[in-house]
């Protein structure tokens, strides 16, 4: 009986490392879209704030947040699923873009926010 299932190519990779990835860009999209971090970032605090600028950078996040909520379906989904969670190569893949689907989210956010800076 084998403890960990074989991969075709002989390499396994533990689901908890693309898993343990999505949540640290989840909380990463999270704090940054909803804590106001990205707005803290880009546009100043206190009464250095510049309102317009806040006001530029979350129409970024908000155009961030589909492929954020894509991503965190994708993860949820497949650990939900049964036929996916017990296939290890479709787990992998589908984790791996959901990652993906985060990177996008904090790119779209990070370079509008850029963007409004300058």
């Amino acid at each position: 009986m084998q403890v960990v299932p074989e991969r075709s190519n002989s390499r396994w990779l533990s689901p908890a490392i693309p898993t343990i990835a999505n949540c640290v860009l989840a909380a990463l999209w999270g704090f940054s879209a909803f804590g106001g971090w990205s707005d803290d970032a880009f546009c100043g605090t206190g009464a250095a704030h510049d309102a317009d600028c806040g006001d530029a950078v979350l129409r970024y996040v908000w155009l961030s947040a589909p492929p954020a909520f894509v991503a965190a379906g994708i993860g949820l989904l497949s650990w939900l699923l049964p036929n996916v969670r017990r296939r290890p190569a479709l787990l992998d893949r589908n984790l791996t873009i959901a990652i993906g689907f985060w990177v996008f989210a904090e790119a779209v956010m990070f370079v509008g926010g850029f963007l409004t800076k300058h």
